[in-house]
């Protein structure tokens, strides 16, 4: 249990997604982990001190001015004696006090004053996610080495609203945690990977559009192995329903040309892995306006050209990454059309699956894949899609080491 006997920080700011943090508590205690909670006085008019202690057992720390509690310079003591800070929720203004380091009141000066790992756990309204000024500060605060869980899509607490900016849900905020304290063997330290997730959107018109199957959990899944192992991981995904692995660096897009921008703009890198299942082709000329029906007419012609082959084009890159690999989902003769494609694509290993409706698949949580290289080919065993990414973070991890 990698929480057991840590003493986790937790940092809770002002929103309504302040009353996760009591089940936060709960979960982080239930894994053997030593929770001391600081609110700020936003967090204050969401949840109580007194219910944060109840479920902590311990002392909330509110006041940076506390007679008892600066005593010996509490905040710095808090700062420094701790195995990691979760701040849960993150609210766009304590991560602006962060990433221009400001220390206004108690959170944000042991925020300014720490030097043990913190795990940001954002939650606002999406307007307020998307915003440049905040975009720029998580920026920062990324390139200053913090790690973010979430935020995850869906309804907002104002009426109406919904998009990104949930606060992750308790377990994830824990399974990031439990990633960023794991004391195992870090193989990876130091490389750098590229993953691609998800399916793509091709426009036909405002309303409809070009799409696959394609839920992204295996790409996620080895955006996170190769996470845990120490790599630094940019995931690109397309549109998808799953939290952001944590860990990782999450840049979403929707169509093929707009993926492959984001790859191109990600390298160089050590490890690239083509997982997303993006669109052979687009609409040419997309319409501006929904196509309506005619009465007595048939559909109008859709005129397609070929999506760009983000695959072969970094396989063959004057800066292609030292492992390169590809997925191959088929329907029929999957080793031959894997084989093809590994030649093609310019890939060190071809990750094949027969996807036809019978198999579940596409879009399910199991997968069975046959790994072929120029060596020959090996036929892995049904497996949960998270066995299938940590057997292939081993496998890259070989390559490198």
């Amino acid at each position: 249990m990698p929480l057991a006997g840590k003493r986790i920080l937790l940092v809770i700011s002002g929103g309504i997604a302040a009353y996760k943090s009591l089940d936060l508590i709960r979960r982080l205690r239930e894994r053997g982990a030593e929770v001391r909670p600081v609110m700020t006085a936003g967090a204050q008019q969401f949840v109580t001190p007194l219910a944060v202690g109840a479920l902590s057992a311990g002392h909330v720390y509110t006041d940076l001015f506390s007679r008892e509690d600066e005593q010996d310079v509490g905040h710095i003591r808090l700062a420094r004696d701790c195995d990691l800070i979760v701040v849960a929720p993150a609210t766009a203004d304590l991560m602006a006090k962060m990433a221009n380091g400001l220390a206004d009141d108690l959170a944000s000066t042991l925020l300014l004053a720490t030097d043990r790992p913190v795990l940001l756990a954002p939650a606002m309204n999406p307007k307020m996610w998307s915003n440049p000024a905040t975009r720029r500060n998580v920026a920062t605060l990324r390139k200053d080495g913090l790690t973010f869980v979430g935020p995850n899509a869906g309804e907002m607490a104002e009426g109406g609203e919904a998009g990104l900016g949930r606060m992750a849900e308790p377990l994830e905020v824990v399974a990031a945690a439990e990633g960023l304290l794991d004391g195992g063997a870090k193989p990876l330290a130091g490389r750098t990977a590229i993953v691609t997730s998800g399916p793509t959107h091709e426009p036909i018109d405002p309303v409809r559009y070009i799409a696959n199957r394609s839920s992204g959990r295996q790409g996620h899944a080895i955006a996170a192995a190769l996470a845990r192992l120490g790599a630094q991981v940019t995931l690109v995904s397309g549109p998808v329903t799953l939290a952001d692995p944590p860990g990782v660096t999450v840049i979403k897009v929707e169509r093929a040309d707009e993926m492959l921008q984001a790859v191109l703009g990600a390298l160089p890198a050590d490890i690239a892995v083509m997982v997303a299942a993006v669109a052979d082709w687009r609409v040419a000329t997309p319409n501006a306006e929904k196509i309506k029906k005619q009465p007595g007419e048939g559909p109008p012609p859709l005129m397609l050209t070929e999506n760009p082959d983000i695959l072969k084009t970094v396989g063959h890159h004057a800066r292609r990454p030292k492992v390169v690999v590809g997925f191959a989902a088929e329907t029929q003769d999957v080793e031959n059309n894997g084989r093809v494609k590994l030649q093609k694509k310019g890939a060190d290993l071809i990750v094949a699956n027969d996807v036809t409706p019978e198999t579940g698949i596409m879009g399910g949580t199991r997968n069975s894949v046959k790994l072929i290289t120029t060596a020959g080919a090996e036929q892995w065993p049904d497996l949960s899609k998270d066995d299938v990414a940590g057997r292939l973070a081993g496998w890259i991890t070989e390559r490198l080491t």
